[in-house]
């Protein structure tokens, strides 16, 4: 058991906080983290709704391709324009 001393009380807590860093540390690594996340949460969507797919350099090829894919039976295809690399994709999830 600890001192009960005010002295041996007061330097135990401080040990304590010294041990946790300032609430400055903690802040910055809290920033960090979801700075790392939210950069892993970007990735992961380009690589969802652009890297993985085909690009199309225009609307009229990525709409013949939807066309096409329709005659052959393939479930009706959505074009939309990609922030990430300015180009065309397909999707099937509606509009």
């Amino acid at each position: 058991m600890g001192s009960k001393k005010r002295s041996a009380w007061q330097k135990q807590k401080a040990e304590f906080a010294a041990s946790l860093g300032g609430m400055d540390d903690l802040f910055a690594s809290e920033n960090a983290r979801s700075q790392r996340h939210e950069e892993e949460r970007e990735a992961a969507h380009r690589r969802k709704s652009c890297e993985r797919k085909n690009r199309y350099a225009s609307r009229y090829e990525a709409e013949l391709t939807a066309a096409e894919c329709a005659e052959h039976g393939a479930p009706p295809l959505h074009v939309y324009h990609c922030p990430y690399c300015n180009g065309w994709h397909l999707t099937s999830k509606g509009e």
